[in-house]
């Protein structure tokens, strides 16, 4: 049973937010820094990706462990009331995902999928997306030295 009242849950709810989430804008920041740029939710693209870079025909989508079901992951977890709707909305969200990744690769394009979890290991997750998008081509700044 849930703890909350329907306009509770409503409310709540309703402050979950689709782009610009808290791992989203952890994973652009590092990106910007290390000299990356791209584009943001293109809507001309399937699933309108979180990060978009087009000179590379490369895509990072930042998915909600929650949200989008990743397995074996402790955030994923099964909501005790309603499972019936959870896992149905669940299913949806996965296979809305597995056919926007088809479409992009029709496209051309490469995707990555990053998970809210992994935004716990900076290190670990940066070596991975650097490693997917290669080279920033961006001049490396050096200081001074006395």
């Amino acid at each position: 049973m849930d703890t909350l009242t329907k306009a509770q849950r409503s409310e709540r709810m309703a402050r979950i937010r689709s782009k610009n989430t808290a791992p989203e804008l952890a994973v652009r920041q590092a990106l910007f820094k290390l000299g990356y740029r791209y584009q943001l939710h293109r809507k001309d693209l399937p699933g309108k990706p979180d990060l978009v870079f087009p000179s590379r025909k490369k895509i990072v989508f930042v998915h909600g462990c929650f949200w989008h079901a990743h397995n074996s992951c402790s955030v994923a977890n099964m909501p005790k009331s309603r499972t019936e709707f959870w896992q149905a909305k669940f299913q949806r969200n996965v296979e809305r995902d597995k056919l926007n990744k088809r479409a992009l690769r029709r496209m051309g394009w490469s995707t990555l999928t990053v998970w809210e979890c992994e935004i716990k290991r900076p290190d670990r997750l940066l070596r991975r997306v650097t490693g997917y998008l290669g080279p920033t081509g961006a001049k490396v700044k050096k200081g001074r030295s006395s």
